[in-house]
């Protein structure tokens, strides 16, 4: 018996590593694919709505679905894009005032280490066209190996467009696949769950960011930075990159409230304001919104960010979680992988109690019983 399961763990671990070393090979088929899934599943119900209550058919439902959610994107990106670039117009005046400010700071790390950095922060040096001049072929390379983000912006809306086209086609497929291993009815709650997870993530997600983009524009509001609309949806936008996205997102506002503010503080309070969101999201707006059906563990969460971010970049970053839920739904409904599902989950109270609150628990039973035979006698 020992023999038999040493044998499934060691199969298991080969199995996984095919599947890591062919997920990285064919990450430029794969990662496509999976955003269009997951987008799909996004604008499904505007699809449905179209087809079950405007009586439209299934080409043009598809169509004006997948239309409506590039369109909204494209407007998305373009805001941004029009932001950044009046920013970056804005970026010598912004550039000169730090540099006034960290002067004395250079200064005194020049008389303790003796490195001269003059050089380093001469105005010219540090405009943005210069940096942008001395790293294209930097910026070229990242742009190159990003996982050919043009080719994505063509192929997604394609793929979209025929998942929610052939869906009942591919379902068929994934019941005929399944028909040996797993009921209809069980393939068909599987795949429910697998849609509910799905749906109520990315519904969840863009809610959350609504949220935490209308707090980061009031805190920026409230301390008078400038383009606070702007830094605070960005921020928001971010929290696509779990974890660290909005820490990274505090650190451009912080940058123009520091170059513009009479006082370092400024700059201290848009890090602490942005944490203190962060942390407020964590806690309560994403528990609350989204539910228990994403019941993913944090720490998953964090391991299944680095694994993805390795094997994938940023897209994986963003496809991180998303996969770990679909696999924790998977294992959860198969009895070979149900120990890694229960392992994906999040531990039950009884998990998180420590001896010495269960003794103190037992303690003040034993006093309520003996305060008890007292008062009886």
């Amino acid at each position: 018996m020992e023999t038999k399961t040493t044998q499934h763990i060691a199969l298991d671990f080969f199995v996984v590593i095919a599947i890591v070393f062919t997920a990285y090979m064919l990450q430029g088929i794969l990662v496509p694919l999976l955003i269009s899934i997951i987008l799909s599943v996004l604008i499904f119900p505007v699809v449905y709505f179209l087809e079950r209550k405007l009586r439209f058919n299934r080409i043009f439902s598809a169509t004006f679905s997948v239309l409506f959610l590039c369109l909204s994107i494209f407007a998305i990106v373009s805001f941004i894009g029009i932001q950044f670039n009046e920013i970056i117009s804005k970026s010598d005046t912004y550039i000169s005032q730090i540099e006034k400010k960290i002067k004395p700071l250079i200064h005194q790390a020049e008389v303790s280490t003796g490195i001269k950095t003059d050089k380093i922060i001469e105005s010219e040096n540090m405009k943005m066209e210069k940096v942008v001049e001395n790293n294209f072929s930097n910026i070229t390379s990242f742009l190159m190996a990003s996982g050919g983000f043009v080719g994505n912006m063509v192929v997604v809306p394609l793929y979209m467009f025929f998942f929610l086209l052939y869906r009942k086609f591919f379902i068929s497929f994934i019941y005929t696949m399944l028909e040996k291993r797993c009921s209809k009815n069980d393939t068909k709650v599987i795949l429910g769950k697998l849609y509910d997870v799905q749906q109520n993530y990315l519904v969840g997600l863009i809610t959350v960011m609504f949220i935490v983009g209308v707090l980061n524009s009031a805190g920026l509001l409230l301390l008078g930075i400038d383009f606070p609309f702007f830094f605070g949806f960005l921020c928001a936008l971010l929290l696509l990159i779990p974890y660290i996205g909005i820490l990274i997102g505090s650190l451009l506002p912080a940058l123009v409230a520091f170059a513009t503010k009479d006082s370092y503080w400024y700059a201290i309070g848009v890090i602490a304001i942005f944490t203190f969101i962060q942390i407020l999201e964590g806690n309560i707006i994403t528990p609350k919104i989204t539910g228990s059906k994403v019941s993913v563990n944090a720490f998953v969460s964090i391991l299944s960010f680095v694994v993805f971010a390795m094997l994938w970049g940023t897209s994986g970053m963003i496809l991180a979680l998303p996969i770990t839920a679909s696999l924790k739904v998977i294992f959860d409904h198969s009895e070979r992988f149900k120990a890694y599902g229960f392992l994906l989950g999040e531990p039950t109270d009884e998990f998180l109690k420590s001896r010495a609150r269960r003794r103190l628990k037992i303690w003040r039973q034993i006093r309520k019983e003996r305060k008890n035979r007292i008062l009886q006698s």
